[in-house]
């Protein structure tokens, strides 16, 4: 791990982003150059003092994880992402399929829809950003570690991943989850294979539609979907493939004019407020 060299590096691509390069307002009285220190700190989801130790080159070598994070919060690209890692002392992570790297240009769209639900998921239903209605409508997944990031793992290890979900669609969702996991696992370089091996020691009910061999079912374009202070909502799901990556950008929309979008616009706020509360 070269400390300096990631420091400076680090350093040097805060202050070359501006706010509105993120998604973020430009305040009257700032005078910074590029991003404080904060504000990468919050997008990373990390420590504002962690990140100032890791720029003042006294940091401890930071986990792929972190280093994953801090590369979408300053919009790096594939070279510079890799540069980062094998700063810190790791190998590069592999590019193209299966890669969780969110390529600048996909996060600057997610920038543009601060009150829609929007999020990228990798080809095998992995959250790797989201914008904050999303993280209202369908849960903040940024803390998650391991295979909990993991939209079918979550689906049949924890119930309560299925309460945006409306009850009676549960089945079908069930089914189209297993049939995509099915579709992945034969990709190389997938880690699909070590999804299906912990799923089916842990549930039974995964077991059974696994040994079904369906790869046909399919997402149905409108989704009813529910939350506990807007309620019951049918909205359209529009999906942007990236296809250097197999990365998908999901967006939720409702018909203008609809209860639906107003409820939509409730989300907006609610998203406004616990950003702002955390």
């Amino acid at each position: 791990m070269d400390r300096a060299q990631l420091a400076e590096f680090l350093r040097h691509r805060r202050e070359a982003l501006h706010p509105e390069d993120v998604g973020l307002s430009r305040g009257p009285r700032r005078r910074t150059p590029g991003l404080r220190r904060e504000e990468v700190a919050q997008l990373a989801g990390i420590s504002t003092d962690y990140l100032n130790r890791l720029e003042q080159a006294r940091g401890p070598q930071p986990s792929p994880q972190v280093l994953g994070a801090l590369a979408r919060a300053l919009r790096l690209g594939a070279d510079e992402r890799d540069h980062l890692f094998r700063l810190a002392g790791h190998p590069a992570p592999e590019r193209g399929a299966g890669s969780t790297h969110v390529s600048p240009a996909l996060l600057r769209i997610l920038d543009r829809l601060p009150d829609t639900p929007a999020q990228v998921m990798s080809e095998l239903g992995e959250t790797l950003a989201q914008t904050a209605s999303a993280k209202v409508l369908l849960g903040d997944n940024d803390a998650r570690q391991g295979l909990e990031r993991i939209t079918v793992y979550r689906w049949f290890t924890d119930p309560a991943s299925r309460d945006v979900y409306v009850a009676e669609d549960h089945p079908q969702h069930a089914r189209v989850f297993v049939a995509e996991l099915r579709e992945a696992s034969v990709r190389p370089g997938s880690r699909a294979g070590e999804v299906v091996r912990e799923l089916l020691q842990l549930s039974p009910e995964f077991a059974a539609l696994w040994n079904e061999h369906d790869v046909a079912a399919k997402h149905p374009r409108t989704k009813r979907l529910q939350h506990p202070e807007v309620g019951v909502m049918t909205l359209d799901c529009q999906t942007l493939l990236d296809t250097d990556t197999g990365q998908r950008l999901l967006v939720f929309t409702a018909a203008p004019g609809s209860a639906d979008a107003d409820k939509l616009a409730m989300l907006a706020v609610i998203g406004t407020q616990s950003f702002a509360a955390s």
